[in-house]
């Protein structure tokens, strides 16, 4: 059942059908494929969830009429059924292709209480009583989870679940009852019983995947989202199971504000994704392209860098001439005095090819030496930049830049001519302010991603492969306990 946790990666939802339309220009940008052994490691968790619909589930009155020889009528009614000791001995999970997750549940023992309320009797005799019970099962309990879709998302459905009960004894509480009373009632309550506890038991699973479903969604949602930047991650077609993965695929548009941007070059096939790794994200390289956009135009790509700052980007380049820039430049004001701002002009454009991400942005500086004082610059920049993720932190590492700069003002008295001070911003913005850029980026976007969560997972062993047009990560984990605690928090 916990499986279903499996596709927090993935998007679950729990809701009606969907339709696709095959003429849509609406294409695939993200795909998540969790394998076999995913499965296994989130199915160890299993049991907790199944522990937590059998506490939250409620059982209705039973009641009951029976002729008896000599006795006449027998009423009876079961009330206050509470679930008290629960152990189950474990979990199995099977993938089954093009049709369903199997999750077994062995030996589910578990006790219920309550109080018993019968009567019987005729003209001359009648006896109205209460006692207290208690119930023993052992039962195993098997939960089928087809997956579809409903409302533009992954769908669960669970209703093909039953128990199998391997015992079920009643016990009645005190001495004043006849002796033949247990035997009596449990030969003909223990049907009605049975199908309560299966109807109950499967409803409150149902209710558990789909709360799962929504506790998923929203933590999945809020991770591609910062303010009123959002990506849309509905399904474009039905998930595929088969024995040796899930996967499902979503669209990856970006949303801002009451805009929506689309795209429909899809270029993903299975082969570009294999099977011995737990979980792979596929991107496509608009998903990230037009992500960034989302970031252009809510005016995030702006970086304020202190007097201090410049020098420590400045300090590398020895050569006697930029040197001398430098300080014209900066004018040994004090440090404070000098700040230096970096926006870009037109929305970055995000490419992948096997060599890394190429980012392709048009840049303006402005260094403010003073009130009267300043210096303004434009630059293009190609930036190669590979990534990687480990110990908990995003590194970004430019491997090579080109960088021509278009426009260029100063208000300075600077001694060399336009033609020097150009070529030494380009080496500048090259060499050592586009690694100062990045080398902040990093940090940013690791603080960001913690603040969702990503800190919490135990992520073993990611890979982040870019390929010509798109990008995948794959990775190992172990199980997600922290989301599980919220999850049970959140349930119970």
């Amino acid at each position: 059942m916990w499986l279903l946790l499996a596709l927090s990666a993935c998007f679950l939802r729990v809701s009606s059908s969907c339709e696709f339309e095959p003429s849509s220009p609406l294409e695939t940008g993200i795909v998540c494929r969790l394998t076999k052994p995913a499965a296994l490691v989130l199915n160890e968790k299993t049991t907790e969830v199944i522990q937590a619909a059998f506490r939250h589930a409620t059982f209705p009155n039973i009641t009951g009429e029976k002729a008896v020889r000599f006795l006449g009528g027998v009423n009876y009614g079961l009330t206050n059924i509470q679930v008290n000791d629960l152990s189950i001995e474990n979990s199995e999970v099977e993938l089954k292709s093009d049709e369903a997750v199997d999750i077994a549940i062995k030996n589910v023992s578990a006790t219920f209480k309550g109080v018993l309320h019968y009567g019987y009797g005729a003209w001359f005799v009648n006896v109205q009583q209460s006692i207290d019970f208690e119930i023993y099962t052992s039962t195993d309990l098997q939960v089928n989870t087809k997956l579809g879709c409903g409302k533009n998302h992954v769908a669960a459905d669970t209703s093909d679940c039953y128990l199998s009960f391997h015992k079920l004894d009643l016990y009645l509480h005190g001495n004043k009852q006849p002796g033949w009373l247990k035997q009596l009632f449990t030969d003909f309550i223990s049907f009605s019983l049975k199908l309560v506890l299966k109807s109950q038991i499967c409803k409150e699973i149902n209710y558990v995947a789909n709360f799962l479903a929504d506790f998923i969604q929203d933590r999945a949602i809020d991770f591609l989202s910062v303010g009123d930047i959002r990506v849309n991650i509905d399904v474009t077609s039905f998930p595929v199971i088969n024995d040796n993965y899930v996967e499902s695929h979503h669209k990856g548009f970006l949303e801002y504000k009451n805009h929506s941007v689309y795209y429909n070059s899809s270029i993903y096939t299975p082969s570009m994704l294999t099977e011995d790794r737990m979980l792979y994200f596929w991107f496509s390289e608009q998903v990230l392209d037009y992500l960034v956009l989302g970031y252009y135009l809510d005016e995030r790509l702006v970086l304020t860098l202190t007097g201090a700052e410049l020098k420590e980007i400045f300090k590398d380049d020895n050569t006697e001439s930029h040197q001398q820039i430098i300080n014209e430049i900066l004018q040994d004001l004090p440090m404070e005095n000098t700040v230096a701002k970096v926006w870009s002009l037109t929305r970055p454009r995000i490419t992948f090819r096997p060599k890394g991400t190429i980012v392709e942005a048009s840049v303006a500086v402005r260094i403010d030496v003073s009130p009267t004082e300043e210096l303004y610059f434009q630059v293009e920049t190609l930036t190669t930049v590979q990534t990687s993720y480990g110990d908990k932190k995003l590194t970004l590492s430019p491997t090579d830049s080109v960088v021509q700069v278009t426009d260029f003002r100063s208000s300075l008295a600077l001694s060399q001519n336009e033609e020097a001070v150009r070529l030494f911003l380009q080496n500048t913005v090259a060499n050592f302010g586009i690694p100062a850029v990045v080398k902040r980026l990093g940090p940013a976007l690791t603080s960001l991603m913690n603040t969702k969560g990503l800190s919490l997972f135990e992520i073993i062993n990611p890979e982040v492969v870019p390929h010509e047009g798109y990008l995948i990560v794959r990775l190992d984990f172990g199980f997600p306990h922290h989301l599980l605690v919220d999850f049970l928090k959140k349930a119970l």
